[in-house]
């Protein structure tokens, strides 16, 4: 897709508000990641940022990724995308930021290039995107082993438009066709499905739903469940794109306007996640049933994920498991709701192995366990959630403690003591220190002096650095001394304005 000679100029007209901004920023804080390609000025270039927070959200969360574009589209005077995905709370982060002024093949693979460099080359485990040519064969190039799937919603949104002679004579369609997409259990169960829902309104030979038909083991969730997408709910209203700029970024939105609407929601945000996180500590969860497996839960997880589990757990009462076969270690179960034996999933139990796996692949999907495996955990009385069943991401602790081992592995060997682990680390002591602080005028002037006393010492601290050491947020072309103590300086930035 071309922009209008007229649109690339106004465009890249107001460019230079971004780029003063991003070149001001990385003046500040040299973990402040940005890169251009092509000329802005002419409005046939693009630009990629990435701040410290972006790149150490991903550290933690990166495992499954969303490039929401939907911003791009005609009607918007900004061709602005966001690289987002889902914190220990199920809200939405973001992972970097990028103006796509030349929506072209050769843009998208900068654009995944660039993005993946800026993240430590750490590929994600999944990423979904809208249905575009261009960023399907740009992810293929750059992330081979990343699973890439479709936004089914933007499939539906397109629908209206593709379809809308069949909406408008069928009134029944678009539901049986919603029905289709996402209530079949299995491939077959979709694929035949599919075929009847066509032959009974007689649109075999309609060309756009063959084309999403042909597409359609990247968009269809029967064909993803075995991958995860870090989605708490299977049926979330808007599943895939997560909307991280909805309501800061629209139809009016100019490129100098842009900067002011992008620091709002990323302050929002980390309001929400800073609210998430304090009712997670202080809030007790109520329990529901006498299972030790529940309290357990309760005390690992954030407070949204556990009362997902806890959904779950409260349903096994309703969904009993039935063995039917048993080889020595491996049991093989179904499990159904009291009067809907049609809808029944089969689950097999390795008793030496404590693992189980069921046809409903909800745990591969979401990482959260369903209530059919948790049904057949009560028949075999596992009182508590083995360990591989509590997927670090969605915990209390998500965001503490060094990075995962097959994520510093993929760190150059020298980041292992990287600037995100320590930014980190105080992070979490400078939140519960803003907390203490707040409570009283009295306890704010104290934490306020102690917390300028302890800047002082900081900064007179001169570290020894190893000559050629570089922190896993450093974009190259930093001064090591320089970074040590613009990262001090952040972090008592941080403490206070948190």
């Amino acid at each position: 897709a071309h922009m209008s000679s007229t649109r690339q100029r106004t465009i890249g007209g107001g460019s230079h508000h971004v780029l003063d901004y991003l070149k001001r920023m990385h003046a500040e804080n040299h973990t402040f990641f940005y890169a251009v390609q092509g000329d802005i000025a002419q409005g046939s270039g693009n630009i990629f940022w990435a701040d410290a927070t972006c790149r150490m959200n991903y550290s933690y969360f990166g495992d499954a990724v969303i490039l929401d574009t939907t911003y791009k589209t005609n009607q918007y005077r900004v061709p602005f995308a966001a690289f987002t995905g889902f914190n220990h709370h199920g809200q939405p982060v973001l992972f970097g930021c990028a103006l796509i002024l030349n929506e072209s093949e050769s843009s998208y693979i900068w654009l995944f290039r660039t993005w993946l460099h800026a993240m430590s080359g750490r590929h994600p485990v999944s990423i979904t995107t809208d249905l575009d040519p261009g960023i399907q064969v740009a992810v293929a190039q750059v992330l081979p082993p990343t699973r890439h799937r479709f936004c089914k919603w933007s499939i539906f949104r397109e629908s209206r438009g593709k379809l809308a002679h069949i909406y408008q004579s069928q009134p029944t369609f678009e539901t049986e066709f919603k029905k289709c997409v996402h209530e079949s259990e299995t491939i077959d169960a979709f694929e035949s499905c599919w075929h009847s829902l066509l032959e009974r309104y007689y649109i075999m030979d309609n060309e756009w739903l063959q084309s999403i038909y042909n597409a359609r083991q990247l968009w269809v969730p029967v064909y993803l469940r075995d991958s995860f997408f870090g989605e708490i709910s299977l049926n979330a209203g808007n599943e895939g794109l997560n909307f991280f700029f909805d309501g800061y970024v629209n139809a009016s939105t100019t490129l100098q306007l842009l900067v002011r609407q992008y620091e709002k929601a990323v302050s929002t945000w980390h309001e929400k996640e800073l609210k998430a996180d304090f009712e997670t500590t202080n809030i007790s969860p109520v329990l529901k049933t006498p299972s030790p497996m529940e309290k357990q839960a309760a005390s690992l997880y954030t407070r949204k994920i556990f009362m997902k589990f806890q959904d779950e757990l409260v349903e096994t009462m309703a969904n009993p498991a039935k063995k039917i076969d048993d080889s020595g270690t491996i049991t093989t179960y179904r499990v159904a709701k009291f009067g809907e034996n049609q809808t029944s999933h089969v689950v097999t139990f390795n008793s030496s192995e404590m693992k189980a796996s069921c046809s409903c692949q909800m745990f591969e999907y979401s990482g959260i366990i369903c209530r059919h495996v948790l049904a057949v955990f009560r028949a075999k009385n596992v009182l508590t959630l083995p360990s591989q069943y509590v997927l670090k991401r969605w915990t209390r602790n998500a965001k503490t403690g060094v990075l995962l081992d097959e994520q510093a592995s993929a760190l150059p060997s020298s980041s292992h003591e990287s600037t995100t682990v320590r930014y980190n680390n105080l992070r979490q002591e400078a939140i519960k220190y803003v907390e203490e602080g707040a409570k009283s005028i009295q306890t704010y002037h104290v934490a306020m002096k102690a917390l300028q006393e302890a800047a002082k010492k900081v900064c007179t601290v001169k570290p020894t650095i190893a000559n050629g050491g570089r922190s896993v947020l450093l974009t190259g072309n930093e001064d090591a001394s320089s970074q040590s103590h613009q990262s001090v300086v952040s972090f008592f930035e941080l403490a206070i304005f948190l």
